[in-house]
C-alpha cells in the first residue's frame, strides 16, 4: 500500500488561509476557539458542558427519532440516539448538500473523518460518548449545484425546476435519470448494486430529503452515523431567540463585518447581509429584507411590521431558514458539538464567525479540515513506480511536472543558472567600472545585462522543448497518468463520484480501507489503492 504523499500545505490545492490555519499562524488565532488537538478536547468538552442543557437533549433526540420514523435504523445509530440524551455524550458533525447521488468522493471522505475522530475521541477520553453526525443542507436553495454527479466522464444530470428549498423537492422525474445512469453501467455485481441503490434511495422516496437520508444510511448505517434535517419545526423552535435578536438588531451583520476586517489578506468568503435569514415555504426561499421599518419578502408581496413578523416566528419558527452566516450558529446551538469538520471552503467562513457566536454566548466549535484522498489503480500505481514518479510529482502543475521529468529524463543539465550567475558577476564588474568613470554608462550596462540573461532564458526553454519531443512518449504517458488521477486539472475527490469507484471495487472493501486509512488529525493526503 502506498504512502501518504503530500501535506495539505505543500500540495498547492489549498488557499494561503488554510494554509495558514494548518501551520497556527500566530494573526490568525483570535478567529478560532481551540486548534485540533487531542489534548484540546478536553478544554473543548468541559466548555460545551456548561453550554449546552439537557432540555436542548430531549428535544434533539425526540426530532431525531421523528426524522427516523420511516426509515430501518441500525443497532449502533438507535444506541447513538439514545446516547444523545447524557450529558456525557458530545457530536462530531459534518454537513454536505444534498448532491445527487452523493456528488463528489469528499462527501465520503467528510463523513468518514467525523466517524473516525469519534473513535480517536473515545479511545483518548473512555468516560465520555462521541457520535458522528451528517447535516443535511436540506434548506439550501441552489439547485444547479447538485442536481449532477460524474460518471466516468459523463455528466449525469436532472433537469427539473426548483424555487424553494431543495430537500422538500419531490423526487418525480428521477426515473428518466435513473435509465440513462442504468445504461452507463456495465455488467456485475458491483454495478447491480449501484442501480439497485439508486432505485432505492430515489425511486421509493417521495422528497429529496427523503433520499438523500435513505442512502446515507445505507452507506454508513453500520458506523453509527446520525443524519440530521435542520428543517424541522422544534428544532426551529430551539432557535427562536437568536432569530429574533437577528430580526431586530442584525448581530450577525456587526460582528461578522468586524472579523471580516481581521481577514483584509485574505480572500473573504462571505458578506454578512443587513438579515441573514431566509422566509421559506414548500416552493418558496427568499430573503427577508427590512426597510422603513418593514419587513418584507424579496421578490414576493408579503410585508410584515416588528410585532407581526415576531408573531410569525412564535407560530411558524421552520418559515425562517438560516442562511450561510447564521446556519452554523443554529447547529451549535441545537447540537452537543465538539467539532465540526469541513473542506476548505467552508472552514474558510467559519473563521468569519466566532465573534458573532461570543456576541450569542454560544461555544464555538473545534475547526478541522476534513481528509482528502487519492485514489489509484493497482495498474496506475504500477504505472506511477514504471515512470519512476513520486506522489508529490503527481500533484504538481502539470506544466512544471512536464520540466521536472524532462529534465531527469534529459542526458545533460538543462539549467543555465551557473551561466547567469557567472554572468551576473561580470556585469558586477561593469557596474563598477561605470561608477568610477561615466555613471550614465550604468543605464547602457544594466540593459545589455538583461538582454543577455534574456538570451540565456530562451536557449534554455528551447533546449528544454527539443528535449520533450526527444522524450515525447515517456512524458505523454506521464501526462496520461496525471490526467487519469486529476480529472479537469483539479483534485480528483472534487469531480469523480462513488460509482465510478464502486464499478471497480464494492462498497464495503471500499469504505473499510477509508476507515482504516484516513486519520483527521493528520495534515496529509492519503493515497487508497483499488483493484
Amino acid at each position: 500500500m502506498p504512502n501518504d504523499c503530500i501535506t495539505y500545505q505543500n500540495s498547492s490545492y489549498f488557499s494561503n488561509l488554510i494554509v495558514d490555519y494548518l501551520n497556527q499562524k500566530e494573526e490568525l488565532k483570535p478567529l478560532y476557539n481551540r486548534f485540533p488537538t487531542l489534548e484540546n478536547f478536553k478544554l473543548q468538552i468541559e466548555e460545551k458542558q456548561q453550554n449546552y442543557s439537557l432540555e436542548k437533549r430531549i428535544i434533539l433526540v425526540e426530532s431525531i427519532k421523528n426524522q427516523y420514523k420511516n426509515i430501518e435504523t441500525s443497532e449502533k445509530t438507535a444506541f447513538h440516539i439514545e446516547q444523545l440524551k447524557s450529558e456525557k455524550t458530545f457530536t462530531i458533525t459534518t454537513g454536505h448538500q444534498l448532491n445527487l447521488f452523493t456528488g463528489p468522493l469528499y462527501f465520503l471522505y467528510k463523513i468518514v473523518s467525523v466517524i473516525n475522530l469519534t473513535k480517536e475521541l473515545k479511545e483518548k477520553y473512555p468516560n465520555y460518548n462521541f457520535v458522528p453526525i451528517y447535516w443535511m443542507a436540506t434548506e439550501d436553495h441552489d439547485f444547479e449545484e447538485i442536481n449532477y454527479f460524474n460518471f466516468n466522464g459523463k455528466k449525469i444530470k436532472w433537469n427539473k425546476e426548483s424555487n424553494g428549498p431543495v430537500g422538500r423537492l419531490s423526487t418525480k422525474g428521477l426515473d428518466t435519470v435513473f435509465k440513462e445512469f442504468s445504461a452507463a453501467l456495465g455488467k456485475g455485481k458491483n454495478a447491480d448494486y449501484l442501480r439497485e441503490l439508486f432505485k432505492s434511495s430515489y425511486l421509493n422516496h417521495n422528497t429529496l430529503t427523503e433520499a438523500t437520508r435513505f442512502l446515507t444510511n445505507e452507506l454508513f448505517k453500520n458506523e453509527g452515523l446520525i443524519i440530521i434535517d435542520g428543517d424541522d419545526k422544534n428544532l426551529k423552535q430551539i432557535f427562536v431567540p437568536s432569530t429574533k435578536n437577528e430580526l431586530i438588531n442584525q448581530t450577525s451583520f456587526n460582528e461578522v463585518t468586524k472579523t471580516n476586517l481581521l481577514l483584509k489578506d485574505y480572500k473573504i468568503q462571505v458578506n454578512p447581509r443587513e438579515i441573514n435569514l431566509f422566509y421559506i415555504l414548500d416552493d418558496l426561499r427568499e430573503r427577508i429584507i427590512f426597510e422603513n421599518n418593514i419587513y418584507s419578502i424579496y421578490n414576493t408581496n408579503l410585508k410584515f411590521s416588528e410585532s407581526e413578523i415576531l408573531t410569525e416566528l412564535e407560530n411558524h419558527p421552520e418559515r425562517f431558514s438560516p442562511n450561510v452566516i447564521l446556519r452554523p450558529l443554529y447547529q451549535e446551538i441545537i447540537l452537543p458539538n465538539l467539532c465540526y469538520i469541513g473542506g476548505g471552503g467552508e472552514l474558510a467562513y467559519w473563521f468569519e464567525l466566532k465573534s458573532n457566536f461570543e456576541a450569542n454566548s454560544v461555544t464555538f466549535p473545534i475547526l478541522l479540515l476534513r481528509n482528502s484522498v487519492l485514489v489509484a489503480t493497482e495498474k496506475q500505481i504500477k504505472k506511477t513506480d514504471k515512470l519512476n514518479l513520486s506522489w508529490a510529482d503527481l500533484f504538481l502543475n502539470q506544466e512544471k511536472l512536464i520540466q521536472k521529468k524532462t529534465k531527469e529524463l534529459s542526458q545533460f543539465e538543462i539549467d543555465f543558472s551557473e551561466q547567469k550567475n557567472h554572468l551576473s558577476k561580470q556585469f558586477e564588474k561593469l557596474n563598477e567600472i561605470a561608477l568610477k568613470t561615466d555613471k550614465s554608462f550604468i543605464g547602457a550596462v544594466k540593459a545589455q545585462e538583461a538582454k543577455q540573461i534574456k538570451g540565456l532564458e530562451k536557449l534554455e526553454k528551447r533546449l528544454l522543448k527539443a528535449e520533450k519531443k526527444k522524450h515525447i512518449e515517456k512524458i505523454s504517458q506521464i501526462i496520461q497518468l496525471q490526467n487519469e488521477l486529476f480529472p479537469n486539472n483539479s483534485l480528483q475527490e472534487r469531480q469523480t463520484n462513488l460509482s465510478s469507484i464502486i464499478e471497480l471495487e464494492n462498497f464495503l472493501t471500499f469504505s473499510e480501507k477509508l476507515l482504516k486509512k484516513l486519520k483527521p488529525l493528520e495534515q496529509n493526503f492519503s493515497i487508497i489503492e483499488i483493484q
